[in-house]
């Protein structure tokens, strides 16, 4: 069967316009599908990603030398991304992780920066107290500061890099989405929800939590999409310079299990003090129950629960107003991305963000197009074979 390209990569988020760069840097032949940022998303009905924001926290410091490691190669490229694309994404802030000593977080967080040669100071109560008087954190905390290569990162910034790199290396880019997928003589068979039908050697499935829609993998991937809900505090200009030099944040502590980022300035003009930590897990079974999420701002309830914590950790902050907003995370049996072939040797995955994936998403895009590439990822340096798991 004759094809209209060689690879196809399904999904334009932050793995997916990685990995269609990656690949249109090594061969001609490459299309990335997805669609734009909708306008209005509570009028869309179509699919939505994760990106459309303008915070996450980029760190190395992690318990798991495998996501260290993603991480790590990730920002030692975000130079090279800015330059050449030309957007700046990335801002430099550190970031902080605080956690009781005997949960053997740090301890675990500390060995792996150790052994990718990353630099960090620890603090303990009092030091923590010292260095960042913003924060108010539970008694007997202590904490481990990353101050270079970390801070937080533009995703939907992120996103526009990436895909302009891929066009500029030769990717087509197909502003759609598809809704299915199929094997057919001897090729990948793509139909889109504008009715167009594409064909390519290979496909490469990278559509974040809407990865479990039916009809785009030959068996269903084993994956749980939980809704999220971030609340946004306004912060006044006035006020800005008050918390100037806070950095990202990662609580693990009893009754509190948060990641918080500095005042960011968003599209609308406003500086905003983002902080993430649902108190339980929403699931979402399917791609409506994900799209009608997407139209929300998240739960009332998560966000009272976050509040609380912003009203204990940030005391001194005055918002001028709070808001909410809601995303997805997608978790994996094996707690890492999977990335791998399905039951048809045109069709594979590259998906499971476990929530912790938007600063690593060059290298697992990377990794994702070498798996298109060569067959396989063997040999990357990792622990772990990132191997996929089907219903």
């Amino acid at each position: 069967m004759a094809v209209d390209f060689r690879f196809i990569v399904i999904g334009r988020g932050m793995m997916g316009a990685a990995a269609a760069k990656y690949l249109a840097r090594q061969t001609n032949g490459v299309a990335v599908i997805g669609p734009d940022e909708p306008v209005d998303r509570k009028m869309h009905d179509g699919v939505f990603a994760s990106h459309y924001d303008e915070g996450r926290i980029t760190r190395t410091i992690d318990p798991d030398r495998d996501w260290a490691l993603l991480a790590n190669r990730s920002i030692a490229r975000y130079g090279e991304i800015v330059k050449e694309s030309g957007v700046d994404f990335y801002t430099e802030a550190g970031c902080v992780v605080v956690a009781t000593p005997e949960s053997g977080y740090l301890k675990n967080t500390r060995q792996a920066a150790v052994s990718l040669g990353v630099e960090t100071v620890s603090f303990d109560e009092a030091g923590l107290k010292t260095q960042f008087p913003y924060f108010v954190f539970p008694s007997g905390s202590a904490g481990l500061f990353e101050a270079k290569g970390a801070g937080y990162i533009s995703p939907r910034k992120l996103v526009k890099a990436q895909s302009l790199l891929a066009e500029e290396a030769g990717a087509t880019v197909i502003r759609d989405h598809a809704v299915s997928v199929r094997e057919e003589g001897g090729a990948a068979v793509i139909t889109t929800a504008d009715g167009e039908v594409y064909r390519a050697e290979k496909v490469l499935l990278a559509a974040g939590g809407f990865s479990i829609s039916e009809n785009l993998l030959p068996q269903s991937v084993d994956m749980t999409v939980y809704g999220r809900t971030v609340a946004l505090f306004e912060v006044a200009g006035e006020d800005a310079a008050r918390f100037a030099g806070m950095p990202s944040l990662i609580l693990d502590a009893p009754g509190i299990d948060i990641y918080l980022l500095p005042p960011i300035r968003y599209p609308d003009g406003k500086l905003y003090l983002k902080i993430g930590g649902d108190p339980d897990n929403l699931v979402l079974g399917t791609d409506a129950e994900m799209r009608a999420w997407f139209r929300t701002e998240g739960r009332e309830f998560a966000r009272d629960h976050l509040k609380a914590i912003v009203d204990r950790i940030v005391p001194d902050l005055k918002a001028r107003s709070i808001s909410s907003a809601s995303c997805v995370v997608s978790y994996t049996k094996s707690r890492y991305p999977m990335i791998g072939y399905s039951a048809s040797p045109h069709i594979a995955v590259l998906t499971g963000c476990m929530g912790t994936s938007a600063k690593s998403s060059d290298e697992i895009g990377r990794l994702g197009a070498e798996l298109i590439l060569a067959g396989g990822i063997e040999g990357q340096g990792y622990a772990t074979d990132f191997a996929p798991y089907f219903g």
